[in-house]
């Protein structure tokens, strides 16, 4: 799938409400997080549930990345029909629509990767490969739970079965385990999110030496998001880590986690009304800005509050006298939450400096199923 760009030629002339994206401190954040890690024995997977974007994935995959991660099927077509093969979907798959589109996709893209958690989902997939003839193994992952208790088969014992039933399976085949400790990414104190990071690897890593115990090495140890990948590297065992969320960078993250990146990505909106000195309204609100971790900022004025005034207002206003802004003005937010808010829209407007923009889709936006 040949992606079409576009080029404008200003800022200005990009109708809002509207993603803006800087590639000088997407190139930046990139820099930093795959320099950290190239220190390490680990391989970078990026988990494309933030990006939504195969421009962004090959950005990533030029910059080293090996392979990689997407959360739902629907993305996963959208990344093979781009030429990326290395892929794992992080999610499980279930249901017979959902394998009927897997099995299409994996017979002409094998290098996919699935997770499991159960035996009846392993059967059903190994059911469904059985009657597609394909004629290469599933590579299959079993994924544990870390701590998070949501997805997973419990560490030790229990893991050790789920692997062993997928190697007793003829369409499947066993390549790894996933343990993902997405409860923790966020926990403010380093100290507090170190030690709970540790406890979490700790059940990963005691369940991959039971498994290479019982002769079923996986070759593939996937964990760690954004805000644990460098603690998780730290563990010969753990052969990739996930991060996703440091290529754009958010209000959350930073105020759990600081300014280890740069917010590169803003919502760009127009003041439309201003019934009062302190108060004005925008053409960016709920469908425009997420608030499932709070509201966004407004870039450049600490002291300028946001808030949601519906699905197509937002309202912004000052505590310490009139705004400086009128109507018909350009403003900025940095959103609470990227992967919520960039799933709101179909557009990256890529800047440098502010000129010489481009336009990229975002393909895999609503992509949920």
């Amino acid at each position: 799938m040949q992606q079409q760009v576009e080029v404008i030629n200003s800022l200005d002339l990009v109708d809002t409400p509207a993603l803006l994206v800087d590639l000088d401190l997407v190139d930046a954040n990139i820099k930093r997080l795959f320099g950290a890690l190239s220190k390490t024995h680990v391989n970078v997977r990026p988990h494309l549930k933030t990006v939504k974007s195969e421009y962004f994935a090959k950005l990533m995959l030029n910059a080293g990345a090996r392979g990689v991660c997407v959360a739902k099927l629907g993305e996963a077509e959208i990344m093979a029909a781009a030429g990326i093969e290395d892929i794992l979907i992080t999610t499980e798959l279930a249901g017979a629509p959902k394998l009927v589109r897997l099995m299409k996709l994996l017979q002409e893209h094998p290098e996919i990767k699935i997770v499991v958690d159960s035996q009846k989902g392993a059967n059903e997939i190994n059911t469904a490969a059985e009657k597609f003839g394909l004629t290469i193994p599933v590579k299959t992952l079993v994924e544990i739970n870390v701590g998070q208790n949501r997805c997973g088969v419990e560490p030790g014992a229990p893991a050790l079965d789920l692997a062993r039933h997928i190697t007793a399976l003829r369409h499947l085949k066993f390549v790894g385990v996933q343990g993902y400790e997405g409860h923790i990414q966020m926990l403010g104190s380093d100290s507090e999110r170190e030690s709970s990071c540790l406890e979490a690897m700790g059940k990963l890593i005691s369940t991959v030496k039971l498994l290479k115990a019982a002769g079923l090495t996986p070759e593939i140890v996937s964990t760690g998001g954004t805000g644990t990948s460098e603690i998780c590297a730290r563990f010969p065992e753990v052969t990739e880590v996930q991060p996703g969320s440091f290529v754009f960078w958010d209000v959350a993250y930073r105020n759990a986690i600081g300014n280890t990146y740069a917010n590169a990505l803003t919502v760009v909106a127009t003041v439309i009304s201003k019934p009062f000195p302190n108060r004005a309204v925008v053409d960016a609100g709920m469908k425009s800005l997420s608030t499932d971790s709070g509201s966004a900022e407004l870039k450049g004025h600490a002291n300028i509050s946001y808030r949601a005034g519906g699905d197509e207002h937002g309202i912004i206003e000052s505590a310490d006298g009139p705004l400086p802004f009128d109507v018909g003005d350009r403003v900025e937010f940095i959103p609470s939450h990227i992967d919520t808010t960039v799933n709101l829209h179909d557009v990256y407007h890529c800047h440098r400096s502010g000129v010489a923009l481009e336009l990229h889709a975002i393909s895999a936006r609503g992509k949920v199923q």
